[in-house]
């Protein structure tokens, strides 16, 4: 875990793959508080690891951070080296899940991947490492289910 963002200010390139990126963590400026920080992320690419053909989801980050917060640039670039990643949805959901939850320790974590239709049938993948806090404010992650064009 890096404390001190090593990517901004920086010209970076993106990682070749999610296991060479690394996520910056900074210190969260209000520890005492209980909040959700989203991030989403709408047009997240991976590949098919049977096709190699691309596949695109959707994904909505929320956290309720504990000392440490993600730095929003390498977030970017760690989702951005799926583009040439070959995993299934559920595994590039629930590890991104994972990995952002082991390195940053939040108190509370969940993603959804709303991931769009191949074969004629989207596949939804949700995560959390455990109940919400009490007294969370909690919104609806806001993404519909899919339902083609009309």
């Amino acid at each position: 875990m890096t404390l001190a963002p090593t990517h901004l200010g920086q010209s970076v390139p993106l990682p070749t793959s999610p296991q060479e990126a690394v996520l910056d963590y900074v210190p969260n400026p209000r520890p005492n508080q209980t909040y959700l920080i989203r991030f989403t992320q709408p047009e997240f690419t991976s590949l098919c690891p049977v096709t190699s053909q691309p596949d695109f989801a959707h994904l909505v980050i929320d956290y309720v951070p504990a000392e440490t917060i993600v730095e929003s640039k390498s977030l970017k670039l760690f989702l951005g080296s799926f583009r040439n990643h070959n995993a299934f949805h559920e595994d590039c959901t629930v590890g991104i899940g994972e990995r952002l939850f082991r390195e940053m320790r939040p108190r509370w974590l969940r993603i959804g991947g709303y991931w769009y239709p191949r074969g004629g049938m989207p596949i939804d993948v949700f995560w959390q490492s455990g109940a919400p806090p009490e007294g969370l404010w909690l919104p609806d992650q806001g993404v519909p289910g899919y339902r083609g064009r009309g």
